[in-house]
């Protein structure tokens, strides 16, 4: 017989085999054993085996494993038992027990409901051992949340029928141990306040309680050693001992603070592209001073992001610190591995649920095929932070299909551009006010499912007060054509009722509207040209009066064009740190564009941002104007002059007090030039509330007027805060004169108070 016949007979034999073998394993029925409370059905929910399966032993172990990630049992056994015609399967479980009342003892610092809402286990469900000691780790941590690091949280499982327990939870709160005592040893070069104003761990006292946290302890530590380390003591160490005193704990601060290290030499190597000087030039680190592992891993991303602004994302910096025993001095190493430039192969938008790709991908100033470029990638950033859609924008790489290939993607987190809010306060300027606005930051009029995505701006405001009212209609499309071409229109009607408090001596209707259109030059020039037709009706004017404020009551008609041009390079427009805003805007009001006077406007404003330390800021703001008329029209009309005074402009002043005067009422008649400059400083104690201190200057001229340097000049200085509240901005100023207010015989401050409906 041939050797290929035996291996044929062989085979066909194994077949055989494994096909009788089959046939004797068929699952012939699946049973449920140990169930009390879990149904039949519930379990076979959970699990694929059936009756008619072939046996599998993998696909038995998976069901069991599903069995037991269901949470109800405490264990699951799989029993097979052979018969005539196949294999029968058996699940034994064994269910958890099920809790019937949860029983809290010693609470009396905190309520039973707080601490119920802290914790998982419901009555009713499911527990075991794992389920209980995990709600014990969040009391106690709600505890010491509370100041009672001494708590001690035990519990009882009391068995009861059916398969039930009970659980009871034991507080023993102790009380709160409190810091009463502070005390730094060892430290020589450092001040022992300094170290003390490090710490969390506080002494307690009438405003600080003073809790005794162990936690706290160990990232008090850890913040004392970072703080030597920024300053040289690189083999600094620090450790925490507490004892106890009467009625509390000392906590002792021990240092060792060693030397301190200085930097020697800094050599950089393997620079081809960046020349020496470049790299050098863009570090903060040089000869002699505090060596620092901090400034040397800073300075490490200095370097690796002036390779990655000229397209080179995969170069590497290591650093190496060698200490020189001739100089006793830390020598610096940048050892540079520059690699190939990267191109970018695809941009990936993430995130985006509502706002359409087209609208975040407009804004990007990086392209696909470009080679990769960092200050335009932050500069995309930023533009899309100032969209105002996003709370969050993330730019992160990924690898391309070929080694100098990335992807870049940027991944936003939306937040609501979609608002209704109502509201009322107070102002300086508007006495008792209240508002309603509906808006949509990031309207769509394409998309009638739900008017979002589309990046343009609708709104509709309605507020009316004491003496105040005003109801507009805004809509601004950004882009249209797909390109930075700008239209909106404004509808509006607003008035202001006579109130000698702010410097109205006659009552102001006004109704009208424009239209809009911009360009957007580049990323920093935009310009904007604008029609613009309003009626004004000034009625109800204190007599007696001046023949100029008799002539401007009734109705007239103004129609005019505004052509304006502005440069801004802030960092962020909602809340810029730096850079600076410069705008400039001439208006043509004309009787050859259908209105009733002859005149123009001329307005600049110039701000200036500096950061300063702790994200405070430092503003310079300047503004300046002047109007002048034309034709047969002889004066500018009352209320497009120029006011100043108040909390716009000069604070410490009253409302438009600081300028010409109605010589018969006293009322202020603006003028026809202006100067304000303003210089404030602001601090934040907390991302919705800031501390301002500011000093104001400015004066208001009359159009025949030539000295506009000397007499009439108004400053002042004060303080104030800034909050961010759901209902808008609230700016709270007292502002102190420098000077005496026209018709005062002595210096008095005021304090100003203005809420707005957007921030």
């Amino acid at each position: 017989m041939s050797i290929m016949k035996v291996l044929k007979i062989f085979l066909i034999s194994i077949l055989f085999s494994v096909t009788l073998f089959a046939q004797d394993n068929v699952v012939e029925k699946v049973e449920i054993k140990g169930n009390a409370i879990i149904s039949n059905a519930k379990i076979f929910s959970n699990i694929s085996s059936r009756a008619g399966q072939i046996y599998n032993e993998n696909f038995i172990n998976s069901d069991q494993k599903k069995l037991m990630s269901t949470g109800f049992f405490e264990y699951v056994n799989v029993e097979k038992e052979e018969i005539d015609n196949g294999v029968v399967i058996t699940f034994v479980v064994k269910e958890k027990p099920v809790l019937d009342k949860l029983i809290i003892d010693g609470a009396r610092a905190i309520h039973v409901k707080k601490i119920q809402k802290k914790i998982d286990i419901k009555e009713g469900s499911f527990i075991d051992e794992y389920n209980v000691k995990e709600t014990i780790k969040k009391i106690k941590d709600l505890y010491v949340s509370k100041g009672f690091t001494q708590v001690q949280i035990t519990y009882k499982i009391e068995p009861l029928k059916d398969n039930k327990v009970d659980v009871r939870i034991l507080i023993k709160e102790n009380t709160v141990l409190k810091v009463r005592k502070v005390t730094v040893r060892g430290n020589k070069e450092v001040r022992t306040k300094n170290i003390l104003k490090l710490l969390k761990t506080k002494k307690a006292w009438m405003l600080n309680r003073g809790v005794f946290n162990e936690d706290t302890l160990e990232d008090d530590v850890k913040r004392v050693r970072d703080y030597y380390r920024s300053i040289g003591y690189s083999d600094a160490m620090v450790s925490m001992d507490v004892s106890d005193i009467r009625k509390g704990v000392e906590v002792i601060v021990n240092v060792t603070e060693g030397k301190r290290y200085y930097i020697g030499n800094i050599e950089i190597r393997g620079n081809e592209v960046i020349g020496l000087q470049e790299l050098t030039e863009a570090m903060t680190l040089s000869g002699d001073d505090v060596f620092s592992e901090m400034k040397v891993y800073e300075n490490s991303s200095i370097i690796r992001g002036s390779y990655m602004d000229k397209g080179y994302v995969f170069a590497s910096v290591n650093s190496f610190n060698v200490y020189n025993k001739e100089t006793e001095k830390i020598d610096l190493i940048f050892d540079i591995t520059e690699n190939k430039v990267a191109y970018v192969e695809e941009i990936k938008i993430q995130g985006n649920t509502r706002t359409r790709d087209k609208i975040i991908r407009r804004e990007l100033r990086i392209y696909p095929g470009e080679k990769y470029d960092g200050a335009q990638v932050r500069k995309s950033k930023q533009r899309l932070d100032n969209l105002g859609f996003f709370k969050e924008v993330m730019v992160k790489t990924e690898p391309g299909s070929e080694s100098n290939l990335i992807d870049l993607v940027f991944d936003v987190k939306e937040e609501k551009t979609g608002q209704f809010g109502f509201g009322g306060g107070y102002s300086s300027i508007d006495s008792l006010i209240g508002f309603i606005e509906l808006r949509q930051r990031n309207f769509d009029y394409k998309n009638w499912k739900n008017f979002t995505g589309g990046g343009q701006d609708l709104s509709l405001y309605f507020s009316t007060g004491s003496v105040s009212k005003k109801y507009q209609l805004s809509f601004t499309n950004p882009w249209i054509y797909d390109r930075p071409i700008s239209f909106g229109f404004d509808f509006y009607r607003k008035g202001h009722s006579k109130d000698d408090d702010v410097g109205y001596g006659y009552d102001e209707d006004v109704m009208g509207g424009d239209l809009r259109l911009g360009r957007e030059f580049n990323d920093q020039v935009r310009g904007t040209v604008a029609y613009r037709y309003e009626t004004v009706d000034i009625s109800d004017v204190d007599r007696p009066a001046s023949a100029a404020l008799l002539d401007e009551e009734g109705e007239t008609a103004l129609s005019s064009t505004e052509f304006s041009l502005s440069y801004d390079t802030r960092d962020n427009v909602f809340s810029p740190r730096k850079g600076l805003y410069f705008s400039n805007s001439f208006d043509f009001f004309g009787k050859a564009l259908g209105g009733d006077r002859d005149f123009f406007k001329v307005f600049s404003r110039l701000s200036l941002y500096f950061p300063m330390f702790n994200e405070s800021v430092l503003e310079l703001r300047a503004r300046g104007g002047f109007a002048k008329t034309f034709g047969d029209t002889e004066t500018i009309p009352l209320y497009k002059r120029f006011y100043a005074g108040g909390a716009a402009t000069i604070r410490g002043y009253s409302e438009r007090s600081v300028g010409p005067m109605d010589e018969q009422t006293e009322d202020p008649i603006g003028g026809e030039r202006v100067f304000i400059g303003n210089i404030e400083y602001t601090y934040p104690l907390a991302d919705f509330l800031k501390v301002a201190s500011f000093f104001d200057i400015g004066k208001v001229w009359g159009g025949e007027t030539t000295d506009v340097v000397a007499a009439g000049i108004k400053s002042s200085i004060g303080c104030g805060l800034r909050v961010k509240t759901p209902i808008g901005p609230v700016s709270i100023d007292y502002g102190w004169p420098l000077d005496l207010e026209p018709g005062e015989d002595s210096k008095e401050g005021r304090l100003h108070f203005n809420i707005s409906h957007g921030f």
